[in-house]
């Protein structure tokens, strides 16, 4: 019986683990940036920058790169930014993202095939990550990593202050304490028979 619970628990850990970290190396990237002061020193193009709202969609540049530019002109800040990925032509586990705009950056599989890219998590402080505030400008640059890249074309949804999508280490944590509730359980149940 405690060579079961052991092999349970390691395999958590494994699965847990693999679901935390994707390949570094080979995952087409996405990088959320601000721009016009906001923590870049990169400037909206002369044609300007896109005024979007809380909802907004966009589509990767034909060729698979390239940079977007666009300002929030919703009249709120946003603590959290959600990019749907729709007709999962990229997985999840092969998007590397990283903004200097939000603490956390994860992508996720949903159940409708889609993938969500979620950005939240705001602090000051020295090292200031506050979102995005209204009247700034960001961008989303989509790059190629060795073979691997972004399909041209592909549509995305932009939901900002949505509800995010729990990541993959959360849920990881989750079902861990799940488990050792369970043993306790368990275990308090035995004694009380004894």
């Amino acid at each position: 019986m405690k060579i079961s619970q052991i092999c349970a628990v390691t395999l958590l850990l494994v699965v847990g683990s693999v679901m935390a970290f994707a390949d570094g190396i080979n995952d087409p990237r996405i990088v959320i940036h601000g721009v016009n002061g906001g923590n870049s020193p990169t400037h909206c193009p002369p044609q300007g920058c896109t005024n979007v709202g809380l909802n907004f969609k966009f589509g990767v540049p034909a060729g698979g790169t390239g940079t977007l530019f666009f300002t929030n002109t919703s009249g709120v800040n946003w603590t959290s930014l959600t990019l749907i990925e729709k007709g999962h032509m990229v997985p999840a586990a092969a998007i590397k993202c990283n903004s200097n705009l939000f603490m956390s950056c994860t992508a996720t599989d949903l159940k409708n095939g889609n993938v969500a890219i979620v950005l939240a998590g705001v602090k000051g402080g020295f090292n200031p990550r506050n979102g995005i505030l209204n009247g700034q400008s960001f961008s989303i640059s989509f790059s190629c990593v060795g073979k691997s890249c972004w399909p041209g074309g592909l549509d995305f949804g932009g939901h900002a202050n949505a509800s995010s999508v729990p990541e993959p280490g959360t849920i990881a944590f989750m079902v861990t304490g799940l488990g050792a509730l369970v043993s306790r359980r368990k275990m308090w149940k035995n004694r009380w028979k004894a």
